[in-house]
């Protein structure tokens, strides 16, 4: 367990740019069975964790999730399933003595709050997760207040700096006693648990000398404000430095509190986990390239990297938003490249977003490591002022794993987007041989959710000789009208060709219910399938569908097929 995690809720936190899935992954990489947030003075951190989650379960419910967004529900399903995660705070005492709060995974976030205000932090500073509240309550109320909320209540470092146990504090013996023997103190941290010898903390509150006659149990968190430990500076530690072994009959809160108030001290001893540090470039590499995420191995103007990049940020901002990995190759086995001088390839990135975009996108440049290498993590916000255009007159947009040029009825759906700030309305379906522009409404007996990736052909016409198709875009059910054969991205220009070779019939396909499997594609790590469903008397063929986009009935026939 490791009990004293910080989160960029925290004012002093290193990485504003962590999120709270990257640090669930780290203690998992750790090997953590049980962590607790345990920001400055606010429980801030730990509600935007349960806000993040229940923003994903809506959406899902919705059935408007993304393909990123279903990657991280599924993420902090597994997670949660296999963490314990534990709500918490670290408050100021007066004279700045730390003291940490674990609660019940589930106490709601304004009792916590409640809590704190109590505790005197004023309202103004309860979500600045700030160290400095000013005059709070003193120690010995800080304890009694948290044991009687049914807090664990634990010393912070209490041997290190705003610790209880005052190494070099001047205050009298007595003070320095009620502070670390008062009854309502269940635990003492402390940094030098794997130290032996007769000056440990350990050793002196072992209950053996007259003056603190109650044994304390010591544990040992990592007090981490970083995932991993800062290389320059070890005193910087990470998730699951400093972890704490502890024998429990279950993994729960209850358990995890019977056993620390109890006397049994052999029941905890520091453990040392793996120290591998999570490598995000690297595990977004494995995961591959998809809409929201791309990599690019150079940055360089000659050979058009540069600009590609720059395409790339238009075609997020104007599509689902994203991150663009610099300096690393898409194939996972390949070494990185790195970026020479990343300061100044980040202001120079910084300066042609400014000066070639319009409008300017909202996009955030950081600095990561993968394998030794310095990366640019590029991150793109969906934009709310569509479209966004590159050198005046280019309007990119995504396409799966592809940047491309609009063409002229998702530049329509962008303006329109852009216009009223609102969902674009869901398109109705239409048969063949109908004009997409006049299509009516259908009373839908549709009970299995379509795909939300891969496109649909919903309509052909044949003028001049020439086929042109209409063409649905299932991520957001836009409609591209007159896209023909040739002038067809990768994806559309499969689908158009599927269309033209002849689909088939409603009787030669073999149904599961009112889906099936028509066909499967496998290409490096990537699978596509080709679906077919049944609604009313339409017969909707789907293609180049991923498994991202797929609801459970839908998983299940293809488990069924393999």
């Amino acid at each position: 367990m490791d009990l004293h995690i910080h989160t960029p809720a925290s004012s002093d936190y290193q990485e504003p740019n962590v999120t709270y899935l990257d640090i669930l992954h780290q203690a998992e990489l750790r090997g953590l069975d049980i962590i607790a947030f345990t920001d400055h003075n606010t429980v801030a951190g730990y509600a935007a964790l349960r806000q993040e989650l229940q923003n994903l379960l809506l959406l899902e419910e919705l059935q408007r999730i993304q393909p990123d967004e279903k990657y991280r529900l599924d993420e902090y399903r597994r997670l949660l399933d296999k963490i314990l995660i534990l709500p918490g705070f670290e408050f100021t005492a007066t004279f700045g003595f730390h003291i940490i709060g674990v609660f019940p995974q589930e106490t709601s976030i304004s009792v916590l709050e409640h809590l704190l205000l109590t505790l005197n932090v004023p309202p103004d500073l309860l979500k600045s997760g700030s160290s400095t509240v000013g005059s709070t309550s003193d120690v010995l109320t800080a304890y009694r207040v948290i044991n009687e909320a049914g807090g664990i209540v634990i010393a912070a470092h209490a041997n290190s700096s705003n610790g209880v146990a005052m190494r070099g504090f001047d205050f009298g013996g007595q003070t320095r006693i009620a502070y670390t023997q008062d009854p309502n103190l269940h635990v003492l941290e402390v940094t030098d648990l794997d130290k032996r010898g007769r000056y440990t903390t350990q050793r002196f509150f072992s209950g053996s000398k007259t003056e603190y006659p109650r044994p304390m149990r010591c544990i040992q968190g990592s007090d981490a404000h970083r995932l991993v430990r800062d290389t320059k500076n070890p005193k910087l530690t990470g998730i699951g430095d400093r972890i704490t072994e502890i024998l429990l009959p279950e993994v729960s809160f209850a358990a995890l509190a019977q056993t620390l108030k109890s006397n049994d001290l052999a029941l905890t001893r520091p453990f040392h986990g793996q120290a591998q540090p999570l490598d995000f470039v690297q595990t977004a590499r494995e995961s591959g390239e998809s809409i929201v995420q791309v990599f690019r191995p150079s940055m360089t103007i000659r050979g058009g990297f540069f600009d590609t990049i720059l395409q790339d940020v238009c075609g997020m901002a104007n599509t689902n938003g994203g991150t663009i990995y610099i300096g690393v190759a898409s194939d996972p086995k390949v070494a990185p490249a790195g970026v020479r001088e990343p300061e100044k390839a980040t202001k120079r990135l910084n300066n042609a977003i400014q000066e070639r975009f319009s409008p300017v996108p909202e996009v955030t440049i950081d600095r990561i490591r993968s394998q030794g290498k310095n990366i640019l993590r590029v991150a793109v916000e969906l934009g709310d002022d569509l479209p966004y255009s590159l050198d005046e007159n280019q309007i990119f947009v995504r396409d799966e794993t592809e940047t491309n040029l609009a063409v002229r009825d998702e530049i329509v759906r962008l303006v329109e987007r852009g216009l009223s700030k609102k969902p674009v309305t869901k398109p109705t379906t239409s048969k063949p041989g109908k004009a997409a522009e006049t299509v009516a409404p259908v009373v839908s007996s549709r009970t299995i959710p379509a795909p939300r990736t891969g496109v649909e052909i919903v309509d052909s016409t044949k003028r001049n000789g020439k086929v042109y198709h209409t063409v649905r875009d299932l991520r957001n059910n836009n409609l591209i009208q007159n896209v023909t054969r040739q002038s067809a991205r990768k994806l559309w220009h499969y689908a158009i060709k599927q269309t033209e070779n002849g689909v088939p019939s409603e009787q030669e396909i073999t149904w599961n219910g009112d889906i099936a499997l028509l066909n499967k594609r496998t290409k490096d790590n990537y699978t596509w399938y080709d679906l077919a469903m049944r609604e009313n008397d339409t017969v909707h063929i789907y293609y180049g569908v991923t498994d991202n986009g797929l609801s459970d009935e839908w998983l299940l026939l293809l488990s069924e097929s393999t």
